[in-house]
């Protein structure tokens, strides 16, 4: 082992910042993987024991086609065990892009001058939400701009709105934000309003890469934005997502600083993130980034798969910024999360036009397909679409989201509860063919499914979303 720790000076302190950019690159640089070092990293992911920063490194620095190949069948197996075979489906939900911030790679900035300043009113908000459960979505993530018009308050006010549109029988079971940081007090009022994962996404992990690329406003205090999710712990937000952007540093710094950022979470608050994303920079209005860092399809495939292994219990959410060819190739790889059907340009949903205008968006979109579309490949490729709300509403959030870990959660409650919310989506917003396949994907899992009271309740429980009951989970 190449670490000791008195050899850093950066220790774990709640609400202090927590990266040693020494310690990530002496890990990059004098780590040196064999083959048996690789194989035993991996079997150790696959005991679903969660890896070291220099077991991660190991795996960053085999770069042999063969040992890079085990790592990629090793993330496949992981998530077969640890997930199953059902992938969550969310969808965006732009409520403001106003923003006091000059990030380099963001058609938000502040001095992008082409980009259209809009906040969504309340009844422009609800016209977008019944456009969204008429598709059949059950789960959004709100995203606003980094703006005093976007407090705590007007956050909180939004996510209540969100959640009281019902149509038909559509409605939003879960409602995620991804917003700037906040104080605790302000963290606690977004709180309050029933929301489920809070999302802060560092960027990058390397200070001197953040200072050059965030060039104003609350965003370029780089120690602020590191800390954020530590305030919404503080104020009893056990559900966070983190995340970097991919292609402003070094991938295999980001990896390491992501890894980092989930030691700092357990060490500080015994949970790790709910979620890890990992978005690749895409063309924006007004962008003005170099490509020396930019990652190709090959690095980031490689990169998924590594940190599924890192993380063996943590959520990974793959975005519709990638094309659907690499969406379909690395899915298999640890992602638990995707969106679909997703528009990102203000009040996109409501609309009729398809057509995408990069000076009305924050970035490009990739993968345009529309939520039915998604959901009829995915039973085509044997996955099980899933709107599943159930362990937020249950509490099994923070410290109990760890069980993931634990031998027969999925079987006990992610499969099933996914089966039910697939069921619900045929009956209600499904064209013939896809209800036809969804069926026949909830029969072959169904007989699959070890005999007892777990299969039993959920036949049952299937009927009665035939004849009309909605909303069951375990």
């Amino acid at each position: 082992m190449i670490y000791s720790p008195e050899k850093y000076a950066i220790a774990d302190e709640r609400m202090k910042p927590f990266i040693d950019e020494q310690e990530i690159w002496d890990f990059i640089n004098q780590t040196k993987p064999t083959k048996e070092w690789v194989r035993e990293v991996i079997a150790k992911s696959l005991d679903k024991k969660r890896l070291s920063l220099e077991e991660t490194a190991v795996l960053i620095n085999a770069t042999d086609p063969e040992l890079v190949e085990e790592i990629k069948q090793g993330a496949k197996m992981l998530k077969e065990k640890v997930y199953g075979k059902r992938i969550v489906l969310f969808a965006p939900l732009y409520v403001g892009n106003y923003c006091t911030n000059n990030c380099k790679y963001c058609g938000f900035r502040t001095t992008n001058r082409k980009q259209i300043r809009t906040t969504l009113t309340e009844e422009q908000l609800i016209q977008e939400v019944e456009a969204l459960e008429k598709n059949g979505q059950k789960r959004l993530i709100l995203v606003y701009g980094e703006h005093p018009k976007y407090d705590a308050q007007f956050i909180a006010d939004s996510v209540r709105t969100v959640y009281k549109v019902k149509k038909g029988n559509g409605e939003i079971r879960r409602v995620n934000i991804n917003a700037a940081p906040l104080e605790i007090d302000d963290f606690k009022t977004v709180h309050e309003a029933g929301i489920g994962t809070y999302q802060i996404f560092q960027e990058t992990y390397h200070r001197p890469t953040y200072a050059s690329v965030h060039l104003a406003g609350k965003k370029a205090n780089y120690d602020y934005r590191l800390t954020g999710l530590d305030r919404a712990q503080e104020a009893g937000i056990d559900d966070v997502g983190i995340g970097a952007l991919f292609g402003l540093y070094d991938w295999r710094f980001e990896v390491l600083g992501l890894i980092r950022h989930v030691n700092h979470f357990e060490a500080c608050y015994n949970v790790g993130p709910h979620t890890i994303s990992f978005p690749r920079i895409k063309d924006a209005s007004e962008y003005e980034i170099v490509d020396k860092y930019r990652v190709s399809d090959e690095d980031f495939t490689r990169l998924v798969a590594i940190l599924r292994l890192a993380v063996p219990y943590t959520g990974m959410i793959l975005t519709a910024r990638e094309p659907m060819e690499i969406r379909r190739e690395i899915m298999s790889f640890g992602v638990s999360q995707i969106d679909g059907g997703t528009k990102i340009e203000m009040g996109a949903y409501s609309k009729k036009e398809e057509h995408q205008d990069l000076d009305k968006e924050q970035f490009k979109i990739n993968d345009n397909r529309s939520l039915g579309e998604i959901i009829d490949e995915l039973l085509d490729k044997d996955y099980i679409p899933s709107f599943c709300t159930a362990c937020y509403r249950t509490g099994r959030t923070g410290e109990h989201f760890m069980e993931f870990s634990v031998p027969g959660f999925i079987k006990n409650y992610c499969t099933p509860n996914a089966m039910m919310t697939l069921a619900e989506y045929l009956e209600d917003y499904a064209t013939p063919e896809v209800k036809e396949k969804g069926a026949k994907v909830i029969a072959k899992n169904l007989a699959e499914m070890e005999e007892g009271k777990i299969k039993q309740n959920l036949v049952e429980r299937l009927g009665r979303i035939k004849v009309g009951e909605r909303d069951l989970y375990f």
